[in-house]
């Protein structure tokens, strides 16, 4: 069972309950109406009524919609710099956190360190950063290929390392002449920083920081340095082995077992019956033909299984090398550990969340039922909370903050008020 503390919940701002081939209705026209930032800071307020931990807004530097994104249109489909966006969230909401997303292969890091703390002022130490390494985009920063995953990495660890003493070079403290701003003289591989950073610290403490990435080399990253991981989980048992062995890891890096929490995305269509619920997830995957899914595997694996019959077998002798460049590490990883066990049949694998998703838990049913999930996923020790990810309707996610929120802050597994101001105070972090 996990630890005796709160599950930690964030609310992704994107509006996952338009993908598929379900209509908007009305509710979710009301709700689209007005500009982009008002649709957002909706959102977030409808979030911190409901006392979650935080909002996160993902990014993507590809061209485009990134795939498996929400097929939605109106102003949640202006794809806003959540930065900025995030700074206007900050300055209408009092409590709840806002956790960017910034890239540590597509910027520099004085940059990014500026921005963050930028934003923890503006929004009195609410800030945290998810650090992602991108799968694609290189075009549009230069004419470079894309980076293999193990220098995307090399290169976040020493991104991350310059942040953080940036962050440090300049404490809180010398605003009242009481410290001494240092350079930080830093020389790497990737990058030269002298420093110091040009804004001071907030007196809230250091930045939460967040990563999404669960390949191999993105746990050892994770454990290094994450407070928190937004870990691609497709079924309990993903959660039980990833949640041990980033424990584990932390662990060997010297830091204690719950010092990262696991977060997974939880994909969940709620309605009023079961029945109605599992149309909700039906018509949120039906755009999907057979041909995309069969390419998303290619894509995903280097295996092509459309020669194949559908009760065929894709077993693990079929899997191609390892190591071949893949566009994501992460479901490649996931995929390989699903066939290897399972050797399912090519129906049951064009069907995994992998597949037609981005591999998020997936929960469908009534209050109730996806209660009962959170519930087994947490005591299995597979999770240590979850990024909400509304799917189906705009009353699914009604009846995620006006009935599956109260509810579980009525069996003591999430606060019913604010215990504190800033991020690090929601997540228990020093």
């Amino acid at each position: 069972m996990t630890a005796d503390r709160h599950l930690v919940i964030g609310l992704s701002l994107t509006a996952t309950w338009r993908k598929g081939t379900r209509p908007p209705d009305a509710a979710d026209k009301e709700a689209s109406q007005g500009s982009a930032i008002d649709f957002n800071i909706r959102l977030a307020r409808m979030a911190e009524k409901a006392k979650l931990d935080f909002v996160f807004k993902p990014d993507f530097s590809g061209g485009g919609a990134p795939k498996g994104g929400a097929g939605s249109g109106g102003a949640s489909a202006v794809g806003l710099d959540p930065m900025l966006m995030l700074t206007a969230v900050a300055r209408e909401t009092a409590h709840i956190g806002v956790v960017t997303t910034a890239s540590t292969t597509f910027n520099p890091p004085y940059a990014v360190a500026r921005q963050i703390q930028s934003l923890n002022w503006i929004s009195n130490g609410r800030a945290g950063w998810n650090i992602v390494t991108s799968i694609e985009g290189a075009e549009n920063f230069s004419d470079d290929p894309m980076p293999t995953p193990d220098v995307r990495y090399r290169r976040a660890a020493e991104f991350t390392e310059v942040v953080r003493r940036l962050w440090n070079s300049h404490p809180p403290a010398a605003l009242a002449g009481k410290a001494q701003l240092s350079p930080i003289d830093h020389k790497g591989e990737f990058f030269a920083v002298k420093g110091p950073l040009g804004i001071a610290g907030h007196p809230a403490g250091r930045i939460p920081l967040f990563q999404a990435g669960a390949s191999d080399i993105g746990r050892d990253f994770a454990a290094t340095v994450a407070d928190a991981i937004f870990g691609a989980i497709p079924d309990l048992a993903a959660g039980i082995e990833l949640r041990s062995d980033l424990r584990r890891r932390a662990q060997v890096k010297g830091r204690a077992p719950g010092d990262i929490r696991v977060l997974p995305g939880l994909y969940f269509f709620i309605a009023d019956t079961r029945e109605e619920a599992r149309e909700l997830h039906h018509l949120g995957h039906a755009h999907l033909g057979r041909r995309q899914r069969l390419d998303s595997v290619k894509s995903f694996l280097g295996l092509d299984v459309s020669g194949l019959t559908e009760d065929s077998r894709v077993t693990r002798d079929m899997l191609p090398d390892p190591d071949r460049p893949v566009r994501s590490r992460t479901h490649a990883d996931l995929l390989r550990r699903y066939i290897t066990l399972n050797e399912p049949t090519v129906a049951e694998l064009l069907m995994r969340p992998e597949v037609v998703g981005s591999a998020h838990w997936v929960s469908v049913g009534t209050v109730d039922d996806v209660i009962r999930d959170i519930v087994e996923w947490r005591e299995a020790g597979a999770i240590d909370g979850f990024i909400a990810l509304p799917g189906g309707s705009w009353r699914s996610m009604q009846l995620f903050f006006d009935e599956l929120m109260p509810r579980l802050s009525d069996m003591s597994l999430f606060r019913k008020e604010y215990e504190g101001a800033t991020l690090g105070e929601h997540l228990r972090i020093s």
